[in-house]
């Protein structure tokens, strides 16, 4: 089972598969991470969060009319940006109170309509779904290389394939991603991206673009390793059980979950870095480019919260993360091991129609 070649289907075909489970898994995982934001929202009001400025981690200490979030569509999480007035606050500071979860999901259905569970979805898959495609994709070409072409054989082939695609995946995206955000910041167009690249490495070099990249690696990377790695074994463990070859939907749904839920928590730690990190950097470029000689960096920040709050304060937000990292992976992997097989069904046919 752990021997198993998959590129009986081409990389089109990888990428159209992980392209197809993407977009499933941001059509079902953002509404709850609107309404999560919108909680947050009406427990810290959008005019007194503006009137707090920066965190004092950030080194500024100057009022801001800006407003960064974190915003996650299951696949990737992006900084949101927001000055008061404008389209983003229309949805971030509606004034509609909720009493809860559930309470939050129906008021927001029936006063603001459906489409508002995907409130600023669009702009993030623009990064997210190439992301996941360079990602899940990667990771097969590696993991069938090092197996057919290399000889390895063994359960750490998930941890180096995994490890490695998420660094490529970061690697390309990542300077996409700080753009993105200093274009919604300034109110620009993509029409614009070529001047705003431009200016970004005028002012602060080449290397500026990848700012952000090690903390979102030193998440990313090791928690794609962990991930790779209990999900194949899960898999296999569960496909022994079942007594089947092949994993259908409901063992890589499991898999998925437990997988990435052990994966969220051993990597937690290094998630609250990046999260401060990733807001941080947001802020700066909206107060009108702070020098990158005033960033803090990821160790600084972890001592910071380790002095603050002790070991708890690294693995703040235990639950919300599980509860958004589990159903997330197994949206995606099940959507994605399901395109897989029905393509390598179809080039099968094709060969038996061929022959």
């Amino acid at each position: 089972m752990m021997g198993e070649r998959t590129t009986s289907i081409s990389p089109v075909q990888q990428m159209l598969a992980s392209g197809t489970g993407a977009l499933l898994t941001s059509v079902f995982v953002t509404p709850l991470d609107v309404v999560k934001i919108r909680l947050q929202a009406q427990q810290r009001p959008f005019h007194q969060a503006l009137a707090c400025g920066s965190a004092s981690w950030a080194g500024v200490s100057r009022p801001s009319k800006w407003k960064c979030f974190l915003y996650c569509n299951g696949l990737m999480d992006h900084i949101y940006v927001c000055r008061n007035g404008t389209s983003c606050s229309s949805w971030y500071a509606a004034p509609t109170h909720f009493s809860g979860t559930l309470d939050a999901f129906v008021k927001i259905t029936r006063h603001e309509g459906l489409r508002s569970l995907w409130s600023g979805l669009p702009p993030t898959l623009v990064m997210a779904v190439p992301a996941t495609i360079i990602y899940f994709t990667c990771y097969d070409q590696l993991r069938d290389a090092l197996r057919f072409s290399l000889g390895f054989q063994g359960n750490h082939v998930p941890l180096l394939a995994g490890g490695l695609a998420r660094l490529g995946a970061v690697t390309v995206i990542s300077p996409l991603e700080l753009v993105r955000t200093k274009m919604q910041s300034r109110r620009l167009p993509y029409s614009e991206l070529r001047v705003c690249i431009r200016s970004a490495v005028a002012q602060d070099g080449v290397l500026s673009l990848w700012r952000g990249w090690g903390p979102t690696v030193l998440r990313d990377v090791p928690f794609s390793a962990l991930y790779w790695f209990n999900y194949e074994l899960v898999k296999a463990y569960l496909c022994e059980q079942a007594r089947t070859p092949h994993a259908n939907f409901s063992i890589s749904f499991t898999a998925g979950a437990v997988s990435g839920s052990i994966a969220a928590v051993l990597t937690l730690p290094f998630d609250v870095v990046k999260t401060r990190r990733q807001i941080q950097l947001g802020e700066m470029d909206t107060l009108g480019g702070v020098s990158s000689r005033t960033r803090t960096s990821t160790w600084l920040i972890m001592k910071e919260i380790w002095a603050d709050l002790g070991y708890r304060g690294l693995f703040a937000g235990f639950m919300p993360r599980v509860i958004k990292v589990a159903p997330a992976c197994a949206v995606m992997i099940s959507t994605y091991e399901f395109g897989k097989a029905f393509f390598q069904k179809m080039n099968l046919d094709r060969e038996r129609l061929g022959s």
